[in-house]
């Protein structure tokens, strides 16, 4: 099973289907409405938080620097109550500018152990949006799946960029080789977790065909994989075999 390989027109097409559709959330829910999947938040907050990124990425896509910025802090001026869902429209409208308008080979700093380019950025951005999205929705009882493709490749970024830099959900020191499956995806990826580091698998190149074995087997639909890898959902909605334990070692937070 080969992993996608995201592309500018992917995430920036995504970002166009879910930044609408956590818009009309926000619009439906009353601001001081509890967000479930995200304890202690209201709407409210989810909102004032995406719209924050936005504004910071913003800064960094058309910096051309690789150099890091001064830390992100939650925005001191951004309305609350009725006028939050208007201020994060036009924070999303000016992301997605600067999104289509910028090289996805652009230099540009990020966090994680991969190339300083744009393009980490958009796909950061889609996948960003995408999980809050649902959190918007759960907020409303409106919960739809991330789509399959989004989904598979949002695992593929917490595999390959949120666990090996550093920004897993809890610290913790695991053993062994994990297997998750996106049966509506059809794909599959293997990660060896080496105390506090990770390793994610490339099974046609690295291991010539042969499948590693694997401690533990995840299998689901791809939203519901990166739900629980974001801690959304428990892994108990994934038909799990072997060590359950082991996946704690792949939250991301």
């Amino acid at each position: 099973m080969s992993r996608l390989h995201g592309t500018k027109d992917f995430w920036i097409g995504a970002l166009r289907t879910e930044g609408p559709a956590f818009q009309a959330a926000i619009a439906e829910a009353p601001p001081d409405t509890p967000v479930l999947s995200c304890p202690e938040w209201t709407v409210t907050d989810l909102a004032q938080h995406l719209g924050s990124v936005y504004g910071w990425v913003r800064g960094l896509v058309t910096s051309g620097s690789t150099q890091a910025p001064p830390r992100r802090q939650h925005p001191t001026d951004a309305p609350g109550g009725d006028a939050v869902a208007e201020w994060w429209r036009q924070e999303f409208e000016q992301l997605m500018a600067a999104l289509d308008a910028v090289d996805p080979e652009a230099p540009a700093w990020n966090w994680a152990p991969q190339p300083k380019r744009a393009s980490f950025w958009h796909r950061r951005l889609a996948h960003e949006t995408a999980v809050h999205r649902w959190d918007a929705q759960m907020a409303v009882a409106a919960g739809e799946p991330i789509e399959a493709k989004l989904a598979a490749d949002g695992v593929t970024e917490v595999l390959d960029s949120w666990l090996p830099g550093g920004r897993r959900f809890a610290p913790g020191s695991w053993h062994g080789v994990v297997q998750l499956v996106a049966v509506d995806a059809e794909q599959e990826w293997f990660l060896r977790l080496r105390g506090e580091g990770v390793a994610l698998l490339d099974t046609d190149t690295i291991l010539d065909g042969d499948e590693p074995h694997a401690r533990v087997h995840a299998t689901g639909t791809a939203s519901d994989l990166l739900l629980a890898l974001w801690g959304r959902i428990g892994f108990d909605v994934l038909d799990v075999t072997g060590e359950t334990s082991l996946l704690d070692g792949l939250r991301a937070g």
